[in-house]
């Protein structure tokens, strides 16, 4: 009994161990960036502090992919995350909008998501509304 006990002990631990690994050697990627858009004439980058939407929403939120036909596929945990112009771009994506924004950019799929969610927060958030979190110098600062 105490042998299968202590058995059932050291297999727990190399699970547990083996999932504690497993998530602190994930890469969270950089906490910081900078997005540029080389399909645009005038590109005019975007500041995106990556550490604090992670602190703040689940990968999923901001997160997807795309299947064979080019729709949007939902993220699940331990998807690869790929850059965002690894997709959005003319040769991925070419023709597809959402309303009116051109989603084979960059542009159209920042506009199209992060715009849209600072948009929603600042209406739920009296106190992002006041730091005009919706406004362009957000994601676009003044060099």
């Amino acid at each position: 009994m105490l042998k299968t006990f202590l058995t059932c002990c050291v297999v727990s631990l190399f699970v547990v161990g083996g999932f504690v690994g497993f998530s602190i050697s994930a890469d969270p990627g950089p906490a910081e960036m900078t997005l540029t858009d080389a399909s645009s004439a005038k590109p005019k980058p975007a500041k995106f502090p990556h550490k604090l939407h992670q602190d703040a929403f689940s990968c999923a939120e901001c997160h997807h992919g795309m299947d064979a036909d080019g729709k949007k596929v939902d993220y699940v945990d331990g998807q690869a995350i790929g850059k965002c112009a690894d997709c959005h771009n003319a040769d991925k994506l070419a023709g597809k909008m959402k309303d009116k924004l051109d989603l084979a950019t960059l542009k159209g799929a920042g506009h199209g998501n992060c715009l849209e969610c600072h948009k929603a927060m600042a209406k739920e958030k009296p106190e992002l509304a006041e730091k005009k979190i919706a406004s362009c110098a957000t994601c676009h600062p003044k060099s």
